[in-house]
């Protein structure tokens, strides 16, 4: 048993942002499962947990617990509903990784779940066929699908194949899902539809931001949590600096650096012009290789 810790441990350490949010949402479920099996054998629901971690339509509850903005696109109602958001979450995920960095990924994902909450409780309290209707969600759906758009953003003609289709344009993916969405946002699911237009927004927003070099989308985010981490890293202590031909050095690492840009600016043009499958080995070594720097 320790071994499969440490294994799963040292797996998530060393793997890419997406498979460590794909943890992070499986480890949760479970844990929330175990708590409503254990709390089940002393006949109490344990659906109150639950309840606390949602994301409410109700303004005056959300005030009460404002953490579910952020807690429920980690929760999920069942199996099938975390296994499709998270094979979602790991085919676009790698994608997304291929123009954009881990960090961007992390910080992505927070902002089209957030987006996709914000437009939920717009729609609940300012449309009057919501009025009267109290409801609560989980998922990360809307983060998914924001991650999705930003990627079709980027590669629009990237190939991806289909079953019963073959192979179809990224941009036509994410064009039929967004419309999808519109076509259902007063079905039973209303909530959940509403929210993945939120969180394609954002997709949108932080793509179109990143190429037009304006702005980007997830700054703010990525310096929230690089303060949280801050917080928990202890400085290591000073080590004597050597300075001996610290200018050759330099001069070194940003030639190497240029060199390895310019091979990854290369690959990518050809991702855009034949599709990944169009990759050798080495060029598709050297990708994933780069997104995880």
């Amino acid at each position: 048993m320790g071994n499969i810790i440490t294994d799963l441990r040292q797996r998530f350490r060393t793997g890419s942002i997406s498979l460590q949010l794909i943890y992070i949402n499986i480890g949760i479920y479970l844990l929330l499962t175990l708590v409503s099996v254990f709390l089940r054998l002393f006949n109490i629901q344990g659906d109150w947990v639950i309840r606390w971690l949602e994301m409410p339509s109700d303004v005056t509850r959300l005030f009460i617990q404002p953490w579910s903005i952020i807690t429920y696109m980690f929760l999920h109602a069942d199996v099938l509903h975390l296994l499709f958001n998270m094979l979602w979450l790991y085919w676009f995920g790698q994608l997304f990784l291929y123009n954009y960095s881990s960090k961007h990924l992390r910080g992505l994902y927070l902002l089209g779940g957030i987006a996709g909450a914000l437009l939920y409780l717009l729609f609940y309290n300012i449309f009057p066929y919501f009025h009267g209707v109290s409801g609560m969600m989980v998922g990360a759906s809307a983060s998914v699908l924001a991650i999705v758009v930003a990627t079709a953003v980027s590669m629009p003609d990237y190939q991806l194949r289909l079953l019963l289709f073959g192979p179809v344009r990224l941009k036509y993916v994410a064009l039929v899902v967004v419309l999808t969405d519109l076509l259902f946002i007063t079905s039973s699911n209303a909530g959940g539809h509403i929210a993945h237009l939120g969180g394609a927004l954002a997709g949108w927003l932080f793509a179109r931001g990143i190429h037009s070099g304006k702005y980007d989308a997830t700054a703010w985010i990525n310096k929230i949590l690089d303060t949280i981490v801050g917080w928990f890293h202890r400085p290591s202590k000073p080590r004597m600096k050597v300075h001996v031909g610290k200018r050759a050095k330099d001069y070194d690492f940003n030639a190497r650096k240029k060199a390895q840009d310019d091979e990854i600016d290369r690959i990518l043009d050809k991702v855009r012009q034949s599709g990944y499958d169009g990759l050798s080995a080495e060029e598709k070594r050297k990708l994933f290789d780069a997104s995880r720097r």
